[in-house]
């Protein structure tokens, strides 16, 4: 499943269990692609989030967002790995499944 996040619901989002974020901006293609390579994991067990730069710059300076698509890993609310760029649904499940 793919949520939006944004400042009013992110931090309820990553405080349990181990989720996926992807930070984007609309205007990137980059993330167009990404988002092709996440709806085909939406099926799967992995919590998914994404959040617009653009809506919730407060989110981004947080964490030190400095471009687009980035990805943030939580486990129970706290960041564990963090990794930017255009990525594969196989690399995006093999950097999930390595905190599992």
């Amino acid at each position: 499943m793919i949520v939006e996040l944004n400042e009013e619901n992110f931090n309820k989002e990553i405080e349990s269990g181990l989720k996926l974020i992807e930070f984007y901006a609309t205007w990137c293609t980059y993330c167009a692609k990404q988002r092709i390579e996440l709806q085909e994991l939406e099926d799967s067990d992995i919590r998914i989030g994404i959040v617009d730069g653009d809506e919730s710059p407060n989110i981004i300076k947080r964490y030190k967002i400095n471009g687009y698509p980035t990805f943030i890993l939580f486990k129970d609310g706290e960041k564990i790995a963090q990794f930017s760029g255009l990525h594969r649904k196989s690399e995006l499940l093999s950097k999930v499944m390595k905190y599992v």
